[in-house]
């Protein structure tokens, strides 16, 4: 198996520059289709206009929106013109209540979307949802690129978070091409549990099932020493200079990860290299 249907979805210029490299670097190393959805967003909230209200503003509106459509539509083809790669982009307006039906449409038959960080510095409304439509509703890998550091074509070494999850399993497997293809993975056991059927060798049965797609792969069982996961893997990236994560996705529930925070929130917050997350 591998990546032959690479996906981004852009409502704004300023950020999706990093996932577009990403996205190129990928599809010129894997001779695959990279496809953007450039969207202009309406954000107004019809449901809160006082009766009677102007049918000019709706109108308005939705111009905007079209009018942004357009920008990003023309932004993504001068862009992807000039990578090289084989590519596709065409545009549409979503009011921003519906978006995730046509984020998760394009990723059900993408291999891999590429998307940028959803938090950060003048990041719209609708980048976290884009996220969370493409793995909930799209059930595809999603890779969020930082807005810092190069594009990786292919990585030497990778971290895989491993907490024995559904989340986590699913994650890995359909990171298989990239973990394939690395000269390291680390797999990463956090706080094991102390009663269990692999309670007295962490992470060996993973690591028996990746050697035998031919993945080479060491595990580093760790304390946790710090309150957050997330900390704890994104220290360790740093420390075996690592150029990508593996994890699972909102192992809680997104209302209580966006209200008390999780892993998944904080790792999406605070990345460093490109995570590779699936639900």
């Amino acid at each position: 198996m591998s990546y032959k249907s690479l996906l981004t979805v852009i409502t704004d210029p300023k950020a999706s520059e990093p996932a577009l490299a990403q996205m190129a670097a990928l599809a010129d190393l894997l001779d695959a289709h990279a496809e953007a959805l450039c969207l202009g967003v309406d954000r107004s909230q019809t449901g809160y206009y006082y009766a009677g209200a102007n049918a000019m503003i709706l109108q308005e509106t939705l111009s905007r929106a079209n009018a942004e459509a357009d920008e990003v539509l023309a932004y993504a083809k001068d862009y992807l013109g000039k990578t090289g790669v084989r590519w596709s982009a065409e545009s549409g307006v979503a009011q921003i209540a519906d978006l995730g039906r046509h984020v998760a449409h394009r990723a059900r038959f993408s291999d891999l979307v590429v998307l940028p960080q959803p938090y950060g510095k003048d990041r719209g409304a609708e980048a976290e949802p884009i996220v969370e439509a493409a793995m909930f509703e799209g059930h595809a890998p999603v890779l969020v690129v930082p807005d810092k550091g190069e594009p990786i074509r292919k990585p030497k070494t990778i971290v895989v978070g491993w907490n024995e999850s559904v989340e986590a399993m699913r994650a890995i497997r359909l990171a298989l091409p990239v973990l394939k293809s690395a000269d390291s993975v680390r797999i990463v056991v956090i706080d094991p549990p102390q009663h269990g059927p692999d309670r007295s060798d962490p992470g060996g049965l993973l690591s028996q099932m990746l050697s035998r797609h031919g993945v080479r792969c060491e595990i580093d069982v760790l304390s946790k020493t710090m309150s957050r996961v997330s900390d704890i893997l994104n220290r360790h990236v740093a420390d075996t200079s690592a150029e990508m994560l593996v994890m699972g996705a909102y192992g809680h529930s997104r209302f209580r990860e966006a209200i008390l925070g999780g892993a998944t929130r904080n790792m999406l917050e605070q990345a460093t290299v490109p995570v590779l997350m699936a639900h």
